[in-house]
């Protein structure tokens, strides 16, 4: 009993693998053309929809910036095909933009596979984006100033004091007031005594 065991557990080891490599081996998908290229004109879609179990299969596209994309179809495709020719796509009857396009295969018992390549940019009449290169940054150099020394402070200019002028001696030539009234009296006396003997004179002669 533990004999049939191992063997059919040995048995399902061998096979798991090898049905997992069929699948890889007749897996859908979309060779060309891949994410990211640009369309321009008629392109050939190439891809493979050979699987066990193919009942048929249909290619669509729908905006890339759609979040809940719709769905339009380009070709149904009735026969299952091995790395070769899918549909034609003419993406002149489409407006320029990025676009996703999608391969679906139902099998006979019902279930769908899809294949779906992201990213493909029409430019028909928009010319193709060319990558920017960045311009070199040229590095500028600048001139270091040479310290300067700190001003020299000048001290502030303090007051000078001046001598206290000595008071001079009183003048010995000096004259008051009381001395020039005493010398006009004296004088005009004098004159009044000349007048009077020139006066005492003069009546004398005659």
């Amino acid at each position: 009993m533990r004999l049939r065991w191992l063997a059919g557990l040995l048995a399902l080891a061998f096979l798991i693998p090898a049905h997992a490599l069929a699948q890889a081996e007749t897996g859908i998908r979309i060779a060309s053309p891949p994410s990211g290229a640009t369309l321009r004109g008629l392109v050939d879609i190439l891809g493979t929809t050979a699987i066990d179990g193919f009942f048929s299969a249909e290619l669509s596209f729908s905006y890339a910036s759609s979040p809940t994309p719709t769905w339009f179809l380009i070709a149904n495709v009735d026969q299952p095909i091995n790395d070769g020719l899918l549909a034609q796509w003419d993406t002149n009857l489409v407006t320029d933009g990025d676009y996703d396009l999608r391969l679906r295969v139902t099998l006979q018992d019902g279930s769908i596979l899809d294949s779906v390549v992201t990213g493909l940019r029409i430019r028909n009449l928009t010319p193709t984006e060319t990558a920017t290169v960045p311009p070199t940054v040229t590095p500028e150099f600048y001139e270091t100033a040479a310290p300067t020394s700190p001003p020299t402070i000048t001290p502030a200019p303090t007051a000078t004091h001046l001598p206290t002028p000595t008071p001079l001696p009183p003048n010995p030539a000096a004259v008051t007031q009381a001395e020039i009234i005493s010398s006009l009296t004296r004088g005009l006396f004098i004159a009044f005594l000349a007048f009077l003997i020139i006066g005492a004179l003069l009546h004398l002669r005659r």
